[in-house]
């Protein structure tokens, strides 16, 4: 019986260990964004916005950007789950944006970015 119960918390901790953010591989995922983006001290805008402080800002709201309309009125806040859907699919998620980028397929990717992110303040 003991044997059971250590084998099922095993498989209940194993998906949640896997799923827990990397900040640090998140930085290194933030290679494809760095053409059009800035992030850290003294980050400017780009081709695209500056993302410091993204997570929990209105989108469409850097000062001295020009957003595209779709943007600008998607009516959109940054938080983990907005970010992680435009980030796999920009396009698809706000028709219309500027962004020209096809997106970051994977998962873990895309939830590591976001970690690194919120780093960025």
């Amino acid at each position: 019986m003991l044997k059971w119960m250590i084998a099922a918390v095993t498989l209940v901790a194993v998906p949640a260990a896997a799923s827990a953010q990397d900040a640090d591989a998140g930085k290194s995922v933030f290679g494809k964004c760095r053409a059009c983006h800035a992030v850290g001290d003294g980050a400017k805008n780009m081709v695209g916005p500056h993302l410091n402080g993204v997570a929990g800002r209105k989108a469409g709201a850097v000062e001295g950007f020009a957003y595209s309309e779709a943007m600008k009125n998607s009516g959109k806040t940054w938080d983990d789950a907005a970010l992680d859907a435009y980030i796999a699919d920009p396009k698809g998620n706000i028709p219309g944006n500027k962004m020209v980028f096809v997106g970051i397929k994977d998962e873990t990717d895309r939830k590591n970015l976001i970690a690194y992110l919120k780093t960025n303040k």
